[in-house]
């Protein structure tokens, strides 16, 4: 079966897919992924066929504008969302020409193509994203509102149209494009968790029901499969210092803010540093989250390392509360503090505390060298959270999320055809 993925946005949005990829590969089938150009190495390394999509989206995250609005500066997203429309219209038709020939589809809701190309080519369509932000349940509210919000069964369905309202501000873009490839315009605020056919959308949510637990009046066609983690390449070796590092003194914190630019990289490692007081840490630069001209002895700053293999070797881990970060964290069983910046890093903040195995997730608007370093030094001495994070750990090194993920879009699709 020839299948096509489609993702778009960080790193983080596009490794998962890659690791899905691989596993239907290796089920026997053809895989093309379509992502933005800055990743087409990181595909076909990975032995994948590379769907191409331009890289304007990333470039414009990491402009001075992109920057602020992440950061949450006043006036900053409704220029952002004119420049992000221009792009969008060739992001589309580089998806539409990526997925030719395919027979089943796999996306990202934030690609906005996949639910219009699968029904163009009516094929077998999957929606896919590392977060429940999509279908609705009366057990919790929408995770993008945070996780203890308490609103009552009914107001919690409703909250999940926030997540369609937010794909309207495109709705215009979209309708034109419809129209190019030969569909009718659609309803401005139209449900994507309903098919053409008036089935439920099948979602594929790529996180472990021990960190989420599957609400109770979920469609069959949704499932939480587990994580899709993308091993270290065995050629990957550790530079000798980053080894000798590690091999100095008891194992240290790891703190890194993942893809997300900041306008002041040298300030927030000034932070991260002055918190760590005698603590040993490993910081990780990222794209520009950390920066620093000197480090003391007690720190060591790499650009970064795969996450299976370093948080093996750390006490605990600091990081923004993406989801495949905070997944590597809770896979190692490490305990955890986040410090999110947006999205839905402030729910897995919340959910990593809920759970035990964290602190209070720190916004990074609120972050200072004391509540990190209150942070850091409850993570590296509580017994009990640590605990609580290895027996998490092992649950979730216990699951194989692309091998059931693979075997759902397989029988899924194999049904339809039938």
């Amino acid at each position: 079966m020839k299948i096509c993925i489609l993702t778009i946005g960080t790193r983080g949005d596009v490794q998962p897919f890659v690791a899905l990829g691989k596993g239907l590969q290796q089920a026997g089938h053809e895989v093309t992924l379509c992502t933005a150009q800055t990743f087409e190495n990181f595909v076909t390394e990975n032995g994948l066929r590379y769907g191409y999509m331009n890289d304007e989206l990333i470039r414009l995250m990491d402009s001075s504008e992109g920057k602020g609005a992440m950061e949450g500066k006043r006036g900053s997203g409704f220029g952002l969302i004119k420049k992000a429309k221009l792009i969008l219209r060739k992001a589309l038709d580089e998806a539409w020409e990526a997925a030719q020939g395919a027979e089943a589809l796999v996306y990202h809701p934030k690609t906005l193509a996949g639910y219009h190309i699968a029904e163009k080519l009516n094929i077998p369509v999957f929606l896919s994203l590392p977060l429940p932000a999509y279908t609705p349940t009366r057990e919790f509210v929408n995770p993008i509102f945070g996780t203890n919000i308490k609103l009552g069964g009914v107001v919690n369905r409703w909250s999940y149209a926030v997540t369609r309202m937010a794909s309207a501000m495109y709705g215009d873009v979209m309708n034109d494009w419809r129209v190019k490839i030969g569909l009718p315009p659609c309803a401005r605020f139209a449900n994507e968790m309903i098919l053409p056919n008036r089935q439920a959308m099948p979602t594929l949510y790529p996180y472990s029901p021990n960190v989420i637990p599957t609400p109770a009046d979920w469609p069959a066609t949704t499932v939480a499969t587990g994580y899709w983690f993308l091993d270290q390449q065995t050629e990957w070796q550790p530079p000798a210092n980053l080894v000798d590092f590690l091999n100095a003194g008891e194992p240290p914190v790891y703190v890194g803010f993942g893809s997300i630019p900041t306008s002041d990289p040298q300030a927030k490692a000034r932070v991260v540093l002055d918190a760590l007081g005698s603590q040993r840490a490993i910081l990780a630069s990222g794209w520009g989250g950390l920066k620093a001209d000197s480090l003391p002895n007690n720190a060591f700053m790499i650009e970064q390392a795969p996450h299976d293999w370093l948080f093996q070797r750390v006490i605990a881990v600091v990081h923004h509360g993406g989801a495949g970060t905070t997944a590597a964290g809770l896979r190692a069983g490490k305990p955890t503090v986040i410090c999110p910046f947006f999205g839905d890093q402030p729910f897995w903040g919340q959910r990593v505390y809920n759970l035990g195995v964290g602190v209070q997730p720190i916004p990074q608007k609120k972050l200072t060298a004391e509540n990190l370093g209150a942070a850091i030094r409850t993570v590296v001495s509580d017994r009990e959270m640590q605990r609580r994070a290895k027996a998490l750990g092992e649950k979730i090194r216990a699951e194989d999320g692309v091998a059931r993920a693979a075997e759902i879009i397989e029988r899924m699709s194999l049904h339809r055809q039938g």
